[in-house]
């Protein structure tokens, strides 16, 4: 395992990192250390730890957002096949003499 030496909020850290995974790891410091300067930068809160706890839930929900969201079109396109081969069997039944009754 190799480690990077990264900035989050102006601060360096030394990480672990998989071989192959230094573009996925700088991707999410990236992502943390947006969120908490943006936190940070809002003014209401200083303490480095509290910014971190909010930029964290905030990460979270985000991702469970997203992921929410997947599942509903996943959900939604189930529905969607289940739909239309409902229609077609109907269409099947109903063609054979085309009376409803």
């Amino acid at each position: 395992m190799k480690q990077l030496d990264v900035q989050i909020m102006g601060q360096s850290y030394l990480l672990g990192c998989p071989e192959d995974g230094d573009a996925k790891l700088l991707r999410a410091v990236e992502r943390v250390d947006a969120a908490m300067c943006k936190i940070r930068d809002g003014g209401k809160i200083k303490a480095r730890d509290r910014i971190a706890v909010l930029a964290a839930l905030n990460l979270s929900f985000d991702l469970d957002s997203q992921t929410e969201t997947a599942s509903q079109a996943q959900v939604t396109e189930a529905l969607d096949s289940r739909l239309s081969q409902i229609l077609a069997r109907l269409d099947d039944v109903l063609s054979g003499d085309g009376q409803l009754i």
